[in-house]
């Protein structure tokens, strides 16, 4: 049985690489996105660990109608949940949260 994930914010992050995995699946989707970013596929891999990163890769979903609802079928998501990631990882982290 898998392991439940409790934070919303490791939640945000597994919908960004599932989207992210969704946008690589496509040649032409995937040549917009790195032509928008201005990354190569040399380094897709290692920018996928910066947080702002999956933002990025999230707005990119989201900014098209077709695209979100494609995606959120894609990986059995209602299309308001991965605005609800995108938001959670656009989220600043309170003061009183920073160790």
């Amino acid at each position: 049985m898998p392991k439940r994930v409790h934070n919303l914010r490791q939640v945000s992050e597994i919908v960004a690489v599932q989207a992210l995995s969704f946008i690589a699946s496509d040649p032409e989707r995937l040549g917009l996105f790195l032509a928008e970013t201005g990354l190569g596929p040399e380094t897709l891999r290692q920018s996928a660990a910066d947080p702002q990163f999956l933002v990025n890769v999230l707005q990119f979903v989201m900014r098209d109608d077709a695209t979100v609802k494609a995606f959120a079928s894609s990986v059995d998501l209602d299309p308001t949940n991965v605005a609800a990631a995108l938001q959670a990882l656009e989220e600043k982290p309170w003061e009183r949260d920073i160790p």
